[in-house]
């Protein structure tokens, strides 16, 4: 979360403050409220789908998006947003407003009750709908409603388009989501044709020059200072406490006074800049003069939003920060918003995975860590691969029982064949997959395990799960902080309990592919 600089803080501080003020004033403290009556979150967006008629998906989709459907206990986002839905209470996107009017809801609940802000999202995107134009039939088409969603974001132009793209993605993908107190929420994938009418992502602009991975949007004139007055010396990692259409909003807005220089994508890594390197964003106070500021979409409270793609292309993008700028890749020059001097923010925060991290800037993403099952990532594997990854298949699946031929390294037919037989109640395609990789890895007894035990029974839990979630778990066999979030991830991401705990609904996730 960036930090304006200090000559710019003082009236943007007092805005904020202000109605920051007004919400704690009215509930005493925050808060976020369920929906009341014992009424679910699934039935709040039901309701509010039928009383705006908004499409029930689109509404969650837009919530996931914005929150993860996460109400984070009634505190404001960096935008001033609240709730699911975020309803956002700021000079020049008075959302929160706007659907007090259209409601009849107080305030208060929309900041602090679940089902009154998404009664207040459904009332914000239908009006936008009305001034579309929309008519009962098109209202009923998902698709026609891409113009509204993007006028949900706040935004115009490239960071309107890129939020509305990321939510018809997670319609077309599908969502299955474990939101606080446990429910789950879900989103059927569909084929998804958006009208988008005069947005198109040929307006985004083309790649930037510093970095030619990421788009460019460039923040406000007010939010930086052209030029720096001192080398670049280091690289801050900022979580945004938002969203990344949000984030990308805020930071165009002339009242934000605050930036950074990259913006990382929570779904798939993607990468904007909005401040050119050369130039002095304000995300750290003190210490703007010297520093690259990359946030990252999430909050730090939910370690969801910290998926392997956001690492990876993160840790791509400060390698390469890294080498340009003479900077050491250690954890003195690569450092949280919360370790740079003088400044009281928290980010990135208790489940960003510095270990991982600095693994991936340091370039060790695919080697192997120790033994002959071991490695960092696990890749697929089908007729025609070799190598040690392939013969890691082989002495798995021949150790179960199955006749994969010579355990050589190479993927030949008997290899393909075995493989096939093994993938029951998976898709029998001969392919080593994510799945199949973590039900061959996981297989063995179910032992429950937890933070503390540790041999091989963890190790193979270890390997396991950095298939499963596509990201770098350590194999050392010792059951620690490290193991003990990824456990809570996976169980988080497949709908269990997310306790931290092994045990046999874990095991049989696993076991089965999941």
């Amino acid at each position: 979360m960036p930090r304006r600089a200090a000559a710019h803080t003082k009236r943007r501080a007092s805005v904020l403050a202000a109605l920051t003020a007004t919400a704690l004033a009215a509930t005493g403290s925050p808060a976020f409220a369920a929906p009341a009556d014992g009424h679910s979150m699934s039935q709040a967006f039901a309701r509010a789908a039928a009383k705006f008629d908004v499409p029930r998906d689109l509404l969650a989709a837009v919530g996931y998006g914005e929150t993860h459907l996460d109400g984070h206990s009634g505190r404001p986002s960096q935008a001033n947003g609240y709730g699911v839905m975020h309803l956002v209470s700021n000079p020049t996107n008075p959302t929160l407003e706007r659907a007090a009017a259209l409601t009849g809801e107080p305030l208060v609940d929309l900041r602090t009750d679940t089902e009154a802000n998404i009664l207040g999202g459904a009332a914000v995107l239908r009006s936008y709908a009305d001034k579309l134009g929309l008519d009962d039939r098109e209202r009923d088409d998902v698709n026609a409603w891409y113009p509204a969603v993007a006028r949900y974001s706040g935004s115009t132009g490239p960071a309107a388009t890129l939020y509305a793209d990321a939510v018809y993605t997670f319609l077309a993908h599908g969502l299955y989501a474990t939101v606080p107190g446990g429910e789950h929420i879900s989103v059927t994938a569909r084929p998804v044709s958006p009208h988008k009418g005069s947005l198109d992502t040929t307006d985004v602009p083309t790649q930037s020059t510093d970095y030619p991975s990421a788009l460019w949007v460039p923040a406000n004139a007010n939010n930086f200072a052209a030029g720096r007055t001192a080398k670049i010396d280091k690289v801050i990692i900022h979580v945004t406490q938002g969203s990344y259409a949000g984030s990308i909003s805020w930071f165009q807005n002339p009242t934000a006074e605050v930036s950074a220089h990259y913006v990382v994508r929570s779904s798939d890594g993607q990468i904007t800049q909005m401040v050119r390197d050369r130039d002095t964003a304000y995300h750290a106070r003190g210490q703007n003069a010297s520093a690259l500021g990359i946030e990252h979409e999430g909050f730090i409270d939910d370690p969801s939003w910290f998926t392997d793609s956001m690492y990876r292309s993160s840790a791509a993008l400060t390698r390469h920060l890294c080498d340009r700028y003479g900077i050491p890749k250690d954890r003195a020059h690569i450092i949280g918003h919360s370790e740079a001097p003088g400044n009281d923010h928290t980010d990135p925060g208790p489940y960003w995975d510095w270990n991982r991290y600095m693994q991936l800037v340091g370039g060790n993403t695919g080697g192997k860590s120790g033994d002959a099952l071991s490695f960092t990532a696990y890749a697929t594997q089908r007729s025609g691969s070799t190598g040690p990854q392939v013969k890691a298949v082989q002495q798995l699946l021949s150790e179960q029982g199955y006749v994969v031929g010579a355990v050589d390294g190479s993927f030949g037919p008997a290899t393909k064949n075995a493989v096939m037989a093994y993938q029951t109640g998976l898709t029998a395609d001969g392919v080593v997959g994510d799945r199949t990789w973590t039900a061959v890895l996981s297989a063995g007894p179910t032992t429950p395990l937890e933070q503390g035990n540790s041999g091989d029974g963890v190790k193979r839990l270890q390997r396991s799960l950095t298939a499963a979630l596509g990201s770098t778990v350590g194999i050392d066999g010792s059951f620690g902080q490290e193991t003990a979030t990824a456990v809570r991830s996976y169980q988080a991401s497949r709908g269990l309990t997310a306790d931290g705990v092994v045990g046999a609904n874990t095991w049989a996730a696993l076991q089965s592919g999941h």
